[in-house]
């Protein structure tokens, strides 16, 4: 369940101050995962900024009808510094479990290149007809899963209108946020303004040409991300989103959304 949907993690992940907060700052994020209106994950994510280092920690189950077939359980952790508006990764890792089988991803980086993974247990032999290789060039300056939802800008007009460079340890995609509308939402710890971005699936290495599943996040898939800002950090996070498969539409809400005192 996991590996294949490392950018509902990103999705799912909660976002961290920016590095002009003038104080140690926390903030935590509760989120469930529903489909047709069914209940089928949950996640809890906190994170942490200090001295310009921040530190992301969350967990994410299955829930719902979903424990029946697909009883998954992960702990996904991220940690870097804040240069500027930049996020710049250190390391990445992902444990979890399916039923006893368990498997892990873990990512370092040097100056925002990747310099290893690992993934565990790793990946069957490829036909090279029809993989698209890794790069050197595809994992610089790239975004663990986790760090790719943390939006620096100076105000909600200017959360939209980017490209993310994401890497989940074995795909490198290009996630493009264009402006849809704006709004406000009510969840407990946050009440006030939101701005909705429409996002864009780009493939560009790591992954099987002709997989269904990709094709359709890239070329049929509707996407929309709701960011809400965190305090006066100049930081925006996910707090809505909905995302568009091949066999319906999955839905990602904030159910706790909240700086920590």
């Amino acid at each position: 369940m996991l590996r294949s949907s490392h950018a509902l993690a990103a999705v799912l992940a909660i976002a961290l101050p920016s590095a002009a907060a003038a104080s140690p700052q926390s903030f935590k994020g509760e989120y469930t995962v529903s489909f047709l209106g069914l209940s089928i994950a949950k996640s809890t994510f906190s994170s942490h900024y200090e001295n310009g280092a921040y530190a992301i920690e969350g967990s994410v189950s299955a829930a719902g009808l979903a424990k029946l077939f697909d009883d998954t359980q992960g702990t996904i952790s991220s940690k870097g510094t804040i240069s500027g508006k930049k996020m710049v990764p250190q390391a990445f890792r992902a444990d979890y479990t399916s039923g006893k089988k368990a498997s892990v991803v873990d990512i370092r980086f040097a100056n925002g290149t990747v310099t290893s993974t690992q993934v565990i247990p790793a990946p069957g032999k490829r036909d090279p007809n029809n993989w698209v290789p890794l790069g050197a060039s595809d994992l610089a300056s790239v975004l663990d899963p986790m760090a790719a939802t943390v939006i620096h800008a100076d105000s909600l007009d200017q959360v939209c209108g980017r490209t993310v460079k994401f890497y989940d340890g074995e795909m490198r995609a290009d996630l493009t946020l264009s402006y849809d509308s704006k709004g406000t939402i009510s969840v407990p710890g946050y009440k006030g303004d939101t701005v909705t971005c429409r996002m864009g699936f780009e493939p560009v290495a790591g992954y099987r040409k002709g997989r269904k599943a990709i094709n359709y996040l890239k070329d049929r898939s509707r996407m929309m991300v709701t960011f809400a800002p965190l305090g006066q950090t100049g930081v925006y996070a996910p707090i809505h989103a909905t995302v568009g498969t091949q066999i319906g539409t999955l839905t990602i809400s904030a159910r706790r959304f909240e700086a920590i005192q």
